[in-house]
Formats: C-alpha cells, sequence, structure tokens
C-alpha cells in the first residue's frame, strides 16, 4: 500500500529557511516574544492583585475572584481571544481595536493590542493560582510577628510576604512564560504579522507547506528551549542567594530576622 510513496522534502529550501531566515520572519519572531513578555508582566501584575482579593476576609472579594477563575481557566484562551477582539467592539457599538491605535508616540496594531490584553487577562487566572500557592506557603509566624511590631496588611504584603514568595514561584511562572511563547501564534489568528502568521505567509507563497511549518517549528523549539536554560540559569542563582540568606539569619532571633526581611525588600 506504502510502496509508492514518495517524500516531496526540499532539504535546500528548508536548511535556507532556518539558517538564512527572511527579515519578515526575523521581524515576526521579535514580535512574539515581545508579544509573549508584555502579555506575561500584565498576567503577573493582575494575578497578584486577584491571589490578593482571593485571600480577602471580604466574601465578594473571594466570590468575584473565584468567579473570574472559572471563566478564564474554564474556556479556551482561542475563544476568549475571538470574544475580546471581534465580540467587544461589537457589544460597546465601536471599534475599540482600530487596525493602529496611538498609544502616546508609537502607533501599534490594533489586533495586537487586543491580542497582548486577551493574553494577559488569561494569564492572571493562572498567576493568581499560583501566587496564592506562593503566599500561604509562607510561614505564619511572620504575619503575626509583622502585626505585633505594628506593620499594615499592604505593607507586609509588599515587604515581607510577597519578596518571599516570587522564589517559590518561579519555577512556575518560568513554565508559565514557556507557554505564554507557544500562544502566541494564536494572534494569527486576527491578522497580527507575529511569527507563524508570516510563515503562513511564506507557505501561501512558495507552497512548501511542510519545510516551512517544520522549519517554523524550529524557532519554537529554539525559543522555548533558550528560556529554559535562561530560567535555569536564573533559578540557580536565586537559589545560591537565598542560601546565602538563609545561613546569615539563622544566626538571628525571628524579631531581628522580620525587621532585616523588611529592610532588605
Amino acid at each position: 500500500m506504502f510502496t509508492h510513496i514518495q517524500l516531496q522534502f526540499n532539504t535546500g529550501f528548508f536548511l535556507n529557511f532556518v539558517f538564512h531566515p527572511q527579515p519578515v520572519l526575523l521581524e515576526g519572531l521579535a514580535l512574539t516574544v515581545i508579544a509573549a513578555i508584555v502579555a506575561q508582566l500584565i498576567g503577573m501584575a493582575l494575578g497578584i492583585l486577584l491571589a490578593v482579593s482571593g485571600m480577602s476576609r471580604f466574601l465578594i472579594f473571594r466570590s468575584l475572584n473565584q468567579l473570574y477563575i472559572w471563566f478564564f481557566r474554564g474556556t479556551p484562551v482561542l475563544v476568549q481571544l475571538v470574544l475580546i477582539y471581534f465580540g467587544l467592539p461589537y457589544l460597546l457599538g465601536f471599534d475599540l481595536f482600530p487596525s493602529v491605535l496611538s498609544l502616546g508616540p508609537l502607533a501599534v496594531s490594533g489586533a495586537l493590542v487586543a491580542g497582548i490584553f486577551s493574553f494577559g487577562l488569561h494569564e492572571a487566572a493562572y498567576m493568581s493560582e499560583i501566587t496564592r500557592s506562593g503566599i500561604i506557603s509562607i510561614d505564619k509566624g511572620q504575619s503575626e510577628a509583622a502585626k505585633a511590631l505594628g506593620m499594615t496588611p499592604g505593607l507586609l504584603m509588599r515587604k515581607i510576604i510577597l519578596p518571599q514568595t516570587i522564589p517559590v514561584i518561579f519555577p512556575a511562572l518560568g513554565n508559565q512564560f514557556n507557554n505564554m511563547l507557544k500562544t502566541t501564534a494564536l494572534l494569527s489568528i486576527i491578522g497580527v504579522s507575529e511569527m507563524f502568521r508570516v510563515a503562513e505567509q511564506l507557505q501561501a507563497a512558495t507552497f512548501m507547506t511542510f519545510e516551512v511549518y517544520l522549519g517554523v517549528s524550529v524557532y519554537y523549539l529554539l525559543l522555548t528551549a533558550g528560556w529554559t536554560l535562561i530560567q535555569m540559569l536564573l533559578e540557580r542563582n536565586m537559589s545560591r542567594h537565598l542560601s546565602a540568606k538563609t545561613v546569615k539569619r539563622a544566626k538571628n532571633t525571628p524579631t531581628n530576622q522580620l525587621a532585616e526581611l523588611a529592610d532588605e525588600s
């Protein structure tokens, strides 16, 4: 049955695609990285706010937090992207994301802004749970000691809890960014010229389907492998820094340790 199948793979085209990329492909790669970074930062900021509100003593804040997480973790990110980019302007009655948006001195694609906004909202739901898990892992004795010293809840969270939470959640945060690098391919659905969109256009122009998509897969693998290496180095340096702090604080009393944490933060 398979004896007459002939593989049609243009090795020269594939190698040229990978090792001699066109400028438009490199621009798409840069846009992919920028979109991933900005969306991840938005997700982290919103995630911290959601985590804090989810631990509030007020039922309304906890309920809103759970509703947000339920929606954004329970629906596909593609659905959220289409809902925000196409559905939100329809609901509001005006074009919320025009072809070009002026953000001060910058002129950016409205579709790109919609995509980054969508990914940031989606990521916030995951970062909320990750951050919350990191916060509750911190010894409660520090919170009690801080309150005894007269620290306000906001100062306690900013000076004591969050600085210790970040190293705890950093591995999960790094994995989320790795996923974000791949999620940006969905921007092609709304016409953003990120890396996958550019690859689609090159495939349409050359009809080299397998070679182009395999080549763009190589670029995604390089992106994720590069970030994995950076993450490993950051985690190693963070572990050394925390180990040095632990040895230093072991000689102090609990009250002095708390004061030192506040000073360093």
